[in-house]
C-alpha cells in the first residue's frame, strides 16, 4: 500500500488535487507534484498556464473540474485548452496569432476599378482584369468605397403589356442584415417591416382603392427566394385566371391578388397553417410579393373570411371555373 505524502508545501499554496499544488511568489507560479517542483512560469503568462493545466488534465494528474474550482476559470476555456493540447501539442499554445492580410482594395486598385467601370466593364470583367476576388469587389461597391455608374434601364411590363404590372428598384442590392435593421426600425413607429407608412395610412382612410403597389427591390440572400421560380408555372396553370369572377374584391392595403399569392407561397414554403406565419420573417416574405411585409395572422384571417363569405353557394361554379 503506497504511503501517504506529508503536506510539505507552504501553506499559501493553491491546492489543486491530492498531488498537485501551485505557489505564487515574486511574480512567478511554481507548480508542485507532491513536494517536487515540476513547472514554473510568470504569473501573467496565460499561454503557459493554459498549456500546463491542459497537460495535467490530459495526463490524468488532475481533473478539469479541479482546475475550474481552484482557479475560477470557465469550463469552456479549459475545454478549449485541452482540445488544443490534444490536437496541436505544446506548440499550439505558442504559435503566433494570425493577422489580417493587407487590404486588397488599395486606393490605386479603387481608382483603376472606377476607370474600368466608366469604360462599361461589368463587375466580373473588372475583378478578372484587376486579379481580385469578385466578392471583394462587390463588397467594396456595396460599402460605397468604389463608385459604379448607374447602368439600370426601365423594365417593360409582364407578358408584353405596355403598362408595367410591377416596378423594380435598381439601386444597390441590400443584404439580409441591412433589411432586418430597417424592418426593426420601422417597428418603433407603425409595426415590424411596415416601411410604407404613407400607403398604409391612405389604406386605413379608404383612399387606396387599388391596394398597395407592387414594387420589387434589388436584394441578396432573401429567405425562401427560390419560390419565385415556381410562380410562372402557377400562373400558367391558372392561379389568377378566375379571381375577378370568383372572389369578391378586397379593399385596403392587401388585395385579393396579394392574399391568393401569399397562400401559394405558403404552400410552396411548407407553411401549413396561417398561425405558422408568426414564426416567419414578415419582411422577407413581403419582398417576395413586392410589398414591405405580409399581413399578420389576424389580418390574414379577416381577409380570408371576406373571400370565403357566401362562397358555399358558388362552389359548383368555382370548381367548374378552376377545371376549365
Amino acid at each position: 500500500m503506497p504511503q501517504a505524502l506529508l503536506p510539505l508545501v507552504s501553506e499559501d499554496a493553491t491546492r489543486i488535487s491530492d498531488l498537485m499544488s501551485v505557489v505564487k511568489q515574486d511574480g512567478q507560479c511554481c507548480w508542485f507534484c507532491s513536494t517536487q517542483p515540476v513547472f514554473q512560469h510568470a504569473e501573467g503568462d496565460l499561454k503557459s498556464f493554459r498549456m500546463f493545466t491542459a497537460q495535467l488534465c490530459v495526463q490524468g494528474a488532475c481533473k478539469q473540474a479541479e482546475i475550474i474550482k481552484a482557479f475560477g476559470v470557465s469550463k469552456s476555456s479549459v475545454l478549449r485548452s485541452v482540445s488544443k493540447y490534444r490536437e496541436e501539442g505544446i506548440e499550439g499554445f505558442y504559435k503566433p496569432r494570425r493577422t489580417r492580410r493587407a487590404s486588397v482594395m488599395t486606393p490605386e486598385v479603387i481608382q483603376l476599378a472606377q476607370q474600368l467601370f466608366a469604360e462599361g466593364n461589368s463587375k466580373a470583367e473588372v475583378a478578372r482584369e484587376l486579379d481580385i476576388p469578385y466578392d471583394t469587389l462587390r463588397k467594396a461597391i456595396d460599402q460605397g468605397r468604389v463608385e459604379r455608374p448607374d447602368l439600370s434601364s426601365d423594365c417593360d411590363g409582364v407578358g408584353g403589356s405596355s403598362a408595367p404590372l410591377a416596378t423594380i428598384a435598381t439601386a444597390t442590392p441590400r443584404d439580409k442584415s441591412t433589411r432586418s435593421d430597417a424592418d426593426r426600425a420601422a417597428g418603433e413607429h407603425m409595426g415590424v417591416a411596415c416601411t410604407r407608412p404613407v400607403e398604409r395610412v391612405l389604406a386605413a382612410m379608404g383612399k387606396l382603392p387599388g391596394g398597395a403597389s407592387t414594387e420589387f427591390e434589388s436584394c441578396r440572400d432573401v429567405s425562401c427566394g427560390g419560390v419565385l421560380c415556381a410562380v410562372p408555372a402557377l400562373i400558367e396553370n391558372g392561379l389568377f385566371r378566375h379571381l375577378k369572377g370568383t372572389f369578391p374584391t378586397l379593399t385596403g392595403y392587401y388585395t385579393t391578388l396579394h392574399v391568393i399569392l401569399l397562400l401559394a407561397y405558403m404552400a410552396l414554403c411548407r407553411i401549413r397553417a396561417v398561425e405558422q406565419l408568426q414564426y416567419e420573417s414578415p419582411g422577407e416574405l413581403g419582398r417576395l410579393m413586392g410589398l414591405d411585409r405580409v399581413p399578420e395572422v389576424r389580418c390574414l384571417r379577416q381577409k380570408l373570411g371576406q373571400l370565403s363569405a357566401g362562397q358555399d353557394d358558388k362552389a359548383p361554379e368555382i370548381w367548374a371555373a378552376l377545371l376549365s
